[in-house]
């Protein structure tokens, strides 16, 4: 897949000191959750990003020239017990959630903008503890993942009344199903 690196972007992938940064947005129930690799709080895109540092993991981002559905993993170790049962509370399964490639300048200003490498929508949080803290991994799924879901809908009167109530343009399909239609001349 192309991209579309901009040149302060592109210069500082072939410096020595190359210093990358990941940025992670989920939505959950009761808003964005906006982190990043790094130490403290900083602002990006219009939106101030919490730091957590070696805290934060992150899965395999694949690429392929094929069309195929992938996902990653967002982890999130260190997690007080207390907060365990507010992140399984606030995961819903389809929200939307991106991460973004962006690299640190020698002062430790982020370079102009970041690259997206993924995004994807929530599918299943899993939590591991142990005696003191916990971790918290959230898989994420290419939109890429519905073309493998069978669809439910049928071109019957039910399955309209469903998608536009009070339509009857599918009012008659049952009763002509079974029905022979002799074109032509008998």
């Amino acid at each position: 897949m192309s991209r579309n690196l901009t040149v302060a972007f592109a210069t500082a992938l072939a410096d020595q000191s190359l210093r990358p940064v990941i940025f992670f947005e989920g939505e959950f129930a009761t808003g964005w959750v906006r982190i990043w690799s790094g130490l403290g709080e900083v602002s990006w895109n219009g939106q101030s990003w919490a730091g957590a540092g070696s805290l934060l993991g992150l899965g395999s981002l694949d690429e392929t020239g094929e069309v195929v559905a992938g996902g990653t993993a967002v982890s999130l170790s260190g997690v007080p017990l207390d907060l365990v049962q507010m992140a399984i509370d606030e995961a819903r399964q389809g929200l939307p959630g991106r991460i973004w490639l962006g690299l640190l300048a020698e002062n430790g200003s982020i370079i102009a903008d970041p690259v997206q490498a993924f995004s994807g929508r929530l599918d299943v949080p899993e939590i591991k503890d142990d005696a003191d803290t916990c971790t918290i991994t959230i898989s994420y799924e290419s939109r890429l993942i519905d073309l493998t879901v069978a669809r439910t809908w049928r071109y019957t009167h039910e399955s309209q009344q469903v998608l536009f109530p009070g339509d009857l343009g599918f009012e008659y399909v049952t009763a002509i199903q079974d029905r022979e239609i002799t074109w032509g001349r008998g």
